[in-house]
This record gives C-alpha cells, structure tokens and sequence, in this order.
C-alpha cells in the first residue's frame, strides 16, 4: 500500500484492517460491489473484527486474508468485491 502522509486512515480496533476511509463508507462501498451482501453481514463492533471476517469467509467463500483485502482494497477505492 502507498503510504501518503496527509491521508487520515481509520483502523479496526485490533488493527489487524487498515482502511483509508471510515468503516460506513467502507461497507457501503462493499454492498454496491457485492449486491449479495446484507448491513447484517457487514456489522462491525469494535473488538470483534474476527466476527465479521467469518461472516464474510462464510458468505464470500473465501479465506480471510482474501477478505481483509478487497476490504483494504475497496477502501482505498483499488479494487472491486468479484
């Protein structure tokens, strides 16, 4: 990832996701890109990113490295959910 100094980044409360946006802006932008995913899939509580990344590895069928990211990527506006 570019690291660009005036960029505000926004990290999950574990912070193993790093997001250049805020996570509403986030999880929009995964819900226009994966019309299959639902705000209850996307729920977020801070301490419990691991939750919503088995979610996700359920719902996506895929690892949660691959999860965390298209979210990075989508938060950065570098990539798409496919």
């Amino acid at each position: 990832m570019l690291f660009i100094p005036s960029k505000k980044y926004y990290n999950m409360e574990n912070q193993r996701l790093k997001l250049a946006a805020p996570w509403d802006q986030v999880k929009e932008k995964l819900k226009e890109t994966n019309i299959d995913l639902t705000d209850e899939d996307l729920e977020y509580q801070p301490g419990k990113e691991d939750e919503l990344l088995d979610r996700l590895q359920k719902k996506i069928n895929t690892s949660k490295e691959e999860i965390k990211k298209l979210i990075e990527s989508v938060s950065t506006n570098r990539g798409k959910a496919s």
